[in-house]
């Protein structure tokens, strides 16, 4: 017992290891946006779209990547995208045009597309169904605080260094962080069966038959769409444009945007193991809607680093809605459910972050960002509605957890 706790420990640590790197190259490109603008030249609709294609690709690998994950393991299948994806951070930083930066940051949305799910569906395998959003919990909470080296610390590293340094040397991290997974990672305990059986599509029609799918993934994709388009990208310019912060003053209000993220995860896994997830989810994404709100306002004297701190704490419940994934589906469909749901995720992040860019160039200063804001604020609160029919059922009826 002792040594499966020791060796359950070990996997957790080495799934943290690559999750902080995937969380730092998702957000690094709202600290050095101003780079990114003087240096290549890029407006703000190129960058929010150059932006974006690291959740696209993301999205886009999530489709085979449910299916590989059943069949081959994470062992094998994320650190084969994490190469791929010291393949784009190298050439992120080499890149002189529009064009190269853009096929660059598609390739890091592949290369992390294996990540948390990879950690997830270990995870299914090595601890109890109980216990599963506590600890999806933990790691992304600490795993988002890769968000924060993405703020006041790139930004300094950037200055010192030069933005395209940071991006040479994380290349070489990231084929690490493959190494680690292949040497030290296992897919399951021994004697567990998690690998799935017979053809690829098998079990698809279960799960996109089922409502209380649909209702998870349109609320992530609110959800992910609005966190990842302000911490990854417009969290940024939004206080540069608006309040004239320097980049300094910009680092350390998106570090408070990841200290709410990284508190947020660590306490809600937690929460909804010890008070039901559907409270917690509701409870969170009412905060959520409402600090949306405060940033479309953007009233002059307004305290922005304590919104982008509650906005990060409400918006952290992805692995509340992982653990009702895991709690619907069998362990043979964990792999394909989940990166379902995240599919939905990092579509809604590639789609929101773009739009984002495209109202707020076609906006005068203030009134771009305020119409840009009430939008996501609209979108959240139509996949709160959705989602508030599985509280009511859970409360009549508790489903019980279903075993491989």
């Amino acid at each position: 017992m002792v040594a499966r706790v020791l060796r359950a420990s070990s996997i957790f640590a080495i799934w943290l290891f690559a999750y902080l790197l995937s969380y730092f190259y998702r957000s690094a490109n709202a600290v050095i946006a101003s780079d990114l603008r003087a240096d290549v030249g890029l407006s703000n609709e190129q960058l929010g779209f150059m932006t974006s294609l690291f959740y696209l690709a993301f999205a886009v690998t999530q489709l085979p990547l449910g299916a590989a994950l059943d069949r081959w393991g994470p062992r094998l299948v994320t650190p084969s995208l994490l190469l791929v994806g010291a393949a784009g951070s190298l050439l992120f930083a080499l890149g002189e045009s529009y064009l190269v930066l853009s096929v660059a940051r598609a390739l890091l949305g592949v290369g992390f597309a294996g990540v948390l799910m990879g950690a997830m569906k270990a995870f299914s395998s090595w601890f109890p169904s109980a216990r599963f959003a506590t600890v999806s919990g933990v790691l992304v909470g600490i795993g988002s605080s890769g968000a924060l080296l993405a703020g006041t610390p790139l930004a300094w590293l950037a200055g010192e260094l030069g933005w395209r340094a940071v991006f040479l040397w994380g290349a070489a991290i990231v084929a690490l962080a493959a190494v680690v997974i292949v040497v030290g990672g296992r897919n399951a305990p021994p004697n567990i069966a998690w690998r799935a059986r017979g053809a690829a599509g098998a079990g698809i029609d279960t799960i996109v038959r089922d409502h209380r799918f649909w209702r998870i993934a349109f609320l992530n994709l609110a959800t992910v769409g609005a966190t990842f388009a302000v911490q990854g990208l417009w969290g940024g310019p939004y206080l540069t444009d608006l309040y004239a912060f320097s980049d300094l003053q910009v680092g350390n209000a998106l570090v408070a945007l990841g200290i709410g993220v990284v508190a947020g995860n660590l306490a809600c896994g937690w929460l909804a193991d010890g008070f039901g997830r559907g409270s917690v989810v509701v409870m969170s994404a009412t905060v959520f809607v409402a600090m949306q709100v405060l940033l479309a306002i953007a009233l002059p004297a307004a305290p922005v680093a304590v919104i982008y701190l509650v906005f990060g704490l409400s918006s952290a419940y992805f692995v509340v809605l992982a653990a009702e994934v895991r709690a619907i589906f069998p362990l043979n469909l964990t792999g394909r459910a989940l990166t379902g749901v995240n599919f939905f995720g990092m579509a809604g992040a590639m789609v929101v972050q773009w739009l984002m860019g495209v109202v707020i160039g076609a906006g005068d200063g203030v009134a771009g960002y305020r119409v840009a804001f009430m939008a996501t604020a609209a979108l959240s609160t139509v996949a709160v509605l959705a989602y508030l029919p599985m509280v009511r059922t859970r409360r009549a009826r508790a489903p019980a957890p279903t075993e491989a």
